[in-house]
């Protein structure tokens, strides 16, 4: 490990690295809104309830893209169905195509609350999500650091230990921010759209067309005609998931080297523009490359959280989807929806990443 690592902005935790700081955040001076009270928090805490609070307002920013994205993505499967079960000439194949004439779709019949709908599962996961991948990834980082010499692998290894763990924990909220998605306004699903006998005809995988009435409603209801298992649908291809931090973390880290990105974007008050700039750009670059790489898993796991499936294996269920994706669509299949994607991905990246700088600092200044 070279003596000097390039540090990512929200690696930069530790309050004894700031030599010189800022007086504005001194502890002799007042706090803007605080005054002298300070927050007793560790740096651990600090990273961690910063996590939080970005993924918190990432999720509220980009919640219509990701209603969106997840519209398309699920609209192939239905149209599979329709074919194979319902054989109907003539008829109208596709609801959603694009970004902007789904978005257009969704406001037009749904409403601002179609284009919000699965806003506090979104929310409420991408706040734990955060707060557990930053606190474990600082951790993974500190543990690797004194078994693996190079960096990159380091960042590797850290990235995917810490995926998991916040994988796994929030799951189910995931399960049901996809199924909240799906639905429509006055008790209707988008399944409701085929008609009664075509809808039930094109429903994947037989799933009861249930309608919930909000995300501890959709909870209650799938735990009692689905079971436990019904909210880790999909988490075998989110395991594959893990592939794409695995490949943006070390990316990241390099386009941060080579664009010369370092220290606080943030001071506590102010933020260098020029710096917010190459950090966004190196987000940027490293979320498109590592999302083209592992967008396929994306597909499968809404297909599968979508499906309500019996008893078969998870692993013979994800072969089942995989073939019948390529079958039915093709390779273009796998990408459905991929724009929607990046156009929802990027400004989350950037999003999170400058709101985490922005409340990681704010809260090193409470704490001094």
């Amino acid at each position: 490990m070279s003596a000097e690592p390039p540090v990512p902005a929200f690696e930069e935790t530790s309050l004894a690295r700031q030599k010189d700081p800022d007086p504005m955040t001194s502890s002799d001076t007042p706090h803007p809104v605080l005054g002298h009270y300070r927050l007793r928090l560790t740096d651990n805490q600090v990273v961690t309830i910063a996590g939080g609070l970005a993924g918190f307002l990432s999720g509220v920013v980009v919640c219509p893209l990701d209603v969106t994205k997840t519209r398309l993505q699920a609209q192939g499967s239905y149209l599979r169905n329709l074919q194979d079960e319902v054989k109907i000439n003539n008829f109208e194949k596709r609801r959603y195509t694009g970004i902007l004439r789904t978005l257009g779709t969704i406001w037009h019949e749904e409403g601002i609350r179609g284009l919000y709908r699965g806003l506090v599962p979104i929310t409420f996961g991408y706040f734990p999500t955060w707060m557990i991948y930053f606190s474990c990834y600082e951790k993974f980082k500190k543990m690797y650091s004194y078994i693996i010499k190079d960096d990159t692998i380091g960042y590797f290894a850290s990235a995917i230990s810490s995926g998991a763990i916040s994988t796994t924990v929030t799951n189910p909220i995931w399960v049901v921010k996809t199924r909240l998605m799906l639905q429509m306004n006055k008790g209707r699903t988008i399944y409701d759209r085929f008609g009664d006998t075509v809808g039930a005809a094109a429903t994947p995988g037989g799933i009861k067309r249930e309608y919930y009435n909000g995300t501890i409603d959709a909870f209650v209801k799938m735990y009692h005609s689905e079971g436990a298992r019904s909210f880790y649908r999909g988490l075998l291809p989110s395991y594959f998931g893990l592939v794409h931090v695995a490949i943006q973390f070390p990316l990241y880290e390099n386009f941060k080297k080579v664009l010369h990105v370092h220290g606080d974007t943030f001071d506590g008050k102010t933020m260098n523009f020029d710096q917010f700039c190459r950090l966004v750009l190196s987000s940027s670059l490293s979320k498109i490359l590592a999302s083209g790489v592992t967008y396929p898993h994306e597909i499968l796991r809404t297909r599968l959280q979508i499906v309500n499936s019996d008893s078969t294996k998870p692993s013979a269920g994800l072969l089942k989807t995989l073939l019948s994706i390529y079958k039915n669509e093709g390779f273009p299949g796998f990408y459905s929806g991929f724009l929607v994607n990046l156009a929802r991905t990027l400004p989350a990246s950037a999003v999170t990443l400058v709101s985490f700088e922005f409340f990681k600092s704010y809260l090193q200044a409470t704490t001094r």
